[in-house]
């Protein structure tokens, strides 16, 4: 474990960050930072990378990661800086808030894919991150059942699109919907199957 050569080398507040919400054409991009108590620790036994787990574990591990951890921040990218800088852009940007926002230092920051330029911190991109490092993935839980909860209350204020069930992603059904009821100012025009029905 990446966590493991790191706090033997004397390395002590290990921040992970990810993202949720990059897919979908709909909702914010949502990114998490957290610095876990121990990473090693069993406490994070059942800890892994979001999309493996249900929605019950997701949530039940969101609350577990929350208490056992000794800094975290999530941070929500609009749809309106989505359309005006791009996706890639503001993935980096906002992991780079997300780190900046930590109540405590990081010591180092391991990211799930991508590096961030012109982080102070000394940090590491880890391919397939979330499922390698645990920060990595506790920070993958944190961001996923933050932006479904978004999603869920979307739904609500919007209910004629399933935003509750396909969480933003371009399915038949919300295809239609979009089709059928309009675009929405959640709908990120920036994105090919958007700007088509758009034009």
């Amino acid at each position: 474990m990446i966590e493991s050569q790191l706090l033997q080398s004397g390395i002590k507040n290990i921040a992970g960050v990810d993202e949720a919400g990059r897919g979908p054409c709909a909702g914010p991009l949502v990114i998490a930072a957290v610095i876990l108590n121990d990473p090693l620790s069993k406490t994070f036994t059942e800890v892994q990378d979001s999309k493996q787990l249900s929605t019950e574990q997701r949530e039940i591990l969101f609350e577990l990661i929350i208490a056992n951890s000794i800094a975290h921040s999530i941070i929500e990218v609009s749809v309106e800086e989505i359309d005006t800088l791009g996706l890639h852009k503001c993935n980096i940007e906002g992991m780079r808030r997300a780190v900046n926002s930590l109540s405590i230092s990081a010591d180092y920051v391991l990211t799930d894919g991508y590096s961030i330029p012109g982080l102070t911190t000394p940090n590491l991109a880890v391919w397939k991150g979330d499922q390698v490092a645990t920060t990595i993935s506790a920070a993958s839980i944190l961001a996923k059942v933050y932006r479904d909860r978004i999603m869920v209350q979307l739904d609500k204020k919007y209910p004629r699109y399933g935003l509750a069930n396909h969480k933003g992603y371009i399915t038949a059904a919300h295809t239609a919907a979009i089709k059928e009821f309009g675009i929405l100012p959640i709908h990120r025009k920036s994105f090919a199957n958007i700007a088509a029905i758009i034009n």
